[in-house]
């Protein structure tokens, strides 16, 4: 993660902008006014971040996903052919 003044981010957006997609990380730009700081990250982050918060906000769909991982790390998954829809 990375820290940047406004005054930074506005004279250097492009080059902010390109780290962030390439780097998959995020950029703090920090305003002096207690106005609020901000987060700026690539938009496949931000939809990974999403995509994880709504399957895990369903208390039984969080607790399948957890034995799913749990059966991963002890070995037991198994490799499945997908169905075709022909």
């Amino acid at each position: 993660m990375k820290v940047v003044t406004y005054s930074h981010a506005r004279n250097s957006l492009k080059s902010i902008l390109d780290e962030v997609v390439q780097d998959a990380d995020v950029t703090i730009i920090s305003r002096r006014d207690a106005e609020g700081d901000a987060v700026v990250m690539s938009l496949d982050s931000y939809n990974s971040i999403m995509e994880t918060l709504h399957l895990t906000s369903n208390p039984a769909n969080a607790a399948a996903l957890a034995r799913a991982i749990a059966q991963d790390k002890s070995g037991q998954a198994q490799v499945r052919q997908l169905l075709s829809t022909d």
